[in-house]
Formats: structure tokens, sequence, C-alpha cells
């Protein structure tokens, strides 16, 4: 925050995206409207910080001539030189590889060398109504936001009751997603976030778990669906340290189905998921030309699909 020391007598503006009902469970605290100033910078970061989970928000400020390159643009920004994005893309990229568990530095790196493959994933979202409802509203996931309850209650061949079960069943929370930090454009930062929390929806979607040959198969599709660098690097070196039953296979089944998918399927990154709760799951794999999974496909080894 040492930027906004910098910045005089500047009064920050905190612009709320959207004021759609929330439809959610739970309380949140709101932000104020658009244009409503406050002098107190900490009370500002306090309230964007507890919106920002329920809505992504962006700072402005009143000087037009404030440097965006010194001032952080959204809550958790942190302004970085193309010299320290430099650093951080070695340092995390090392971190990522010698260790596949550090999810911080496996986010960092995919920020630091995205900036052309969210420029890509914001102009498939720009390319369709729905993708465009997104950018407009800006939703976040999270369990602020959905009610992981109510979806399993829904019948079982709904999205969101094999979203929520995934969910349930692999024992992880949307709330884990950490926020974006390096990437220097409030629309890139939310198509960046966007893309950080679809990706457990992603993952029931495609019937794959979290276990390493899941995440290897993922990361695959993802490649080819964002063109994020992280996803491919994390493709590569997360099938070498696959164990020699789980490599073979991945190599005779699961990179095939993941390459098939990756190239045939439509993008993910303009579906409105949260709109689709109640769709049929595989209703929804057949409009993104999604190809049947290995662990639903009768052609496929029982071997292969419990090896998952």
């Amino acid at each position: 925050m040492a930027g906004l020391a910098n910045c005089g007598r500047l009064a920050p503006i905190v612009t709320q995206m959207s004021r759609r009902g929330l439809g959610t469970s739970g309380s949140t605290s709101r932000v104020p409207p658009n244009g409503e100033k406050f002098e107190d910078f900490n009370t500002i970061k306090k309230m964007a910080e507890t919106a920002d989970s329920v809505r992504w928000i962006e700072y402005e400020y009143e000087d037009p001539s404030t440097s965006r390159d010194s001032v952080p643009l959204y809550p958790g920004h942190y302004p970085t030189s193309a010299f320290q994005k430099g650093l951080l893309a070695i340092g995390s990229a090392y971190a990522s590889i010698t260790n596949v568990y550090r999810a911080d530095m496996i986010a960092c790196f995919g920020e630091v060398t995205g900036h052309c493959a969210f420029n890509y994933m914001l102009d498939q979202m720009k390319s369709s109504e729905e993708g465009r409802q997104i950018l407009a509203e800006r939703p976040r996931i999270n369990t602020k936001t959905v009610d992981y309850p109510a979806l399993l209650k829904m019948p079982t061949n709904t999205f969101g009751y094999t979203y929520s079960k995934f969910m349930q069943d692999n024992k992880i929370s949307s709330d884990d997603r950490s926020p974006v930090h390096f990437v220097d454009d409030p629309e890139l930062a939310y198509v960046a976030q966007r893309y950080r929390e679809v990706h457990d929806l992603i993952h029931a979607m495609l019937a794959m778990p979290t276990t390493m040959l899941g995440e290897v198969t993922v990361k695959w599709v993802e490649a080819f669906q964002t063109r994020l660098p992280m996803t491919a690097t994390a493709g590569l070196f997360g099938a070498v340290r696959l164990k020699p039953k789980h490599r073979q296979l991945y190599i005779s089944q699961y990179l095939p189905w993941a390459l098939q998918t990756g190239f045939e399927s439509k993008p993910f990154m303009p579906v409105y998921f949260e709109n689709r709760w109640a769709q049929d799951v595989d209703d929804l794999r057949r409009e993104l030309c999604i190809p049947l999974p290995p662990s639903l496909n009768p052609s496929y080894s029982e071997v292969g699909k419990t090896m998952l």
C-alpha cells in the first residue's frame, strides 16, 4: 500500500462492479455506491476486502494523473515492474517444480506469465452474451455465494449436484482459492480470478478427482482452453511424477482423451456456471463438446477408472 501513501490528498473511490441481487445464503457488507468518497483508506480497504468475496471490485482514483503503475488497482493487488515479474516467474517456477503442492507458487507463476493468456480468455468471454454477462456482474465462487448443501439436495443428474458432491468427496473448499496479486489490469485480474475459481467446476464437469493423475489430465485440457503457460508446465512436470502404473494409463488413456477434449471442446470461460446448476450434467458436456470422460466411459479399462 506504499504507493497510496504517495498520492497526497487523493481520495480513492471504491467501485462496486455490480449491484445485482446475490441470491445466496449468508450476509455480506455492501460496498458504497459508485462515486462515494472516503478520506480513510483503511476503511475503504476493509470494506472492499469484505465485499470482494461476493463481487469483484476495483479501486478508482479522482486524479486522472495518478500512475496506475504504483498504486493498487483492486484489493490484494501488488503493483510490480517487468523486472520484478521476471524474478517472480523464475522463483515461483523453481518452487513449483520442486514442490508440486506449493499452490501459492503455482498461482504466482500463472499470474506473472499469463498476460497473453488472460487477454485470450477475456476475448473468449467478450465473444458471447453469457461471457459478457459474467464480465458485467463479476461474480465470485465461494461459500458466501454458493449454497453447497442446497446443491446436494438437487437431482443427482444436475450439474449443481455433481459439483457439490465433487467438493464433498474430495474434501475441498472453494474458499481455498488464493486471490490474484500480480496482474496489473483490473479486468484481466478478474479473468485470472475467475479461471482460478472455476477450476473445481471443470474438474467436476470432466469427472476428474484431485489425484495427481486427475490434476495432470485437467491441466492439459486447460492448457488448450486457456493457453496459460502454467497449465502446460504443470501438465509436463506433473506427468513425470506419476507412478509407473499411473503413467502407463496416462499415456494410453487419459492424455489422448485430454488432448481430444482440449482441441474439440468449446471454451469454458464464457460459461456462467452458477446459472447452470439445474442443467443435466451430461447435457452440459454435450453442449460444450466434451467427450465422455474416462471414468464414465465403458470402453476404458476398469483398472484405468479405479486408478483415478
